[in-house]
């Protein structure tokens, strides 16, 4: 294999970050776009795939949930700039994954005084019953599980390996029936996360996890089987013209 000459991708500064979460945010209305958080699970979900996704494929639903198209009248320097940031962290965070076998994912610590509010319109609490260390982790897996949603290939391998990966990033997600509780308890008897740096520690593993377990599919090159032996560039063109193959179909 020949080594790419290609530089490194940089990964984003903080502020780059900052910048990205706020060009998201002015994505023309009516579409939903990811915020930073939910979008760097989102490119994790996309990564780890047992296929190659193409960014074409997934920026849509960067932009909206629905993966509507943007606006032909959208800012195209915002959008170059947006596109820009959110394709070098696609990058950074492929790199880290196949060199490093780790990623530093973009998780944002909440205060007592910053953190989640429950909703004031007496609507159910989207925190309620969730572990404590899981609610920072919370937006960020569910970017991860909108990747999977979008592209369903991961969630359908019928692997057991894949299902109980992806059962540790989802434990911080609402537990919608009882055998998604069932799932959360078990994995909080056997495996309990102490502190938020466990949780984070379990993440990456999971998704480093999921990354090995699919990286022989994504990378696949099927062999090109031939049903006629080669032709030597100085016989005659099986095409029967009576030329040389050099001049005529192997030109």
């Amino acid at each position: 294999m020949i080594p790419s000459t290609a530089p490194p991708a940089r990964d984003l500064t903080d502020a780059e970050f900052a910048e990205l979460d706020e060009l998201l945010a002015a994505t023309p209305e009516p579409l939903e776009p990811c915020d930073a958080v939910m979008l760097d699970g989102f490119l994790c979900g996309v990564l780890v795939q047992p296929v190659l996704i193409e960014p074409a494929a997934w920026l849509p639903h960067v932009f909206d949930f629905e993966g509507q198209p943007l606006p032909d009248d959208a800012d195209p320097a915002w959008l170059e700039r947006t596109q820009a940031l959110i394709l070098r962290r696609h990058a950074a965070l492929n790199r880290a994954m196949v060199e490093d076998g780790w990623f530093d994912p973009l998780i944002l610590e909440f205060d007592d005084e910053h953190g989640p509010k429950p909703p004031t319109d007496g609507g159910p609490d989207p925190m309620a019953g969730i572990n404590p260390v899981s609610q920072p982790v919370m937006p960020w897996v569910a970017g991860f599980q909108h990747a999977t949603l979008c592209f369903p290939d991961l969630a359908e391998m019928p692997d057991d390996a894949v299902m109980a990966a992806l059962a540790r990033l989802y434990r911080h997600l609402p537990a919608e029936t009882d055998e998604e509780r069932e799932v959360v308890a078990t994995l909080d008897r056997e495996h309990p996360l102490a502190t938020l740096d466990d949780a984070i520690e379990d993440l990456v593993l999971a998704v480093a996890d999921l990354s090995d377990l699919t990286s022989e599919l994504r990378y696949k090159v099927d062999t090109v089987q031939r049903d006629t032996p080669k032709v030597g560039r100085n016989e005659p063109c099986p095409c029967g013209s009576g030329k040389k193959y050099k001049h005529c179909h192997g030109a």
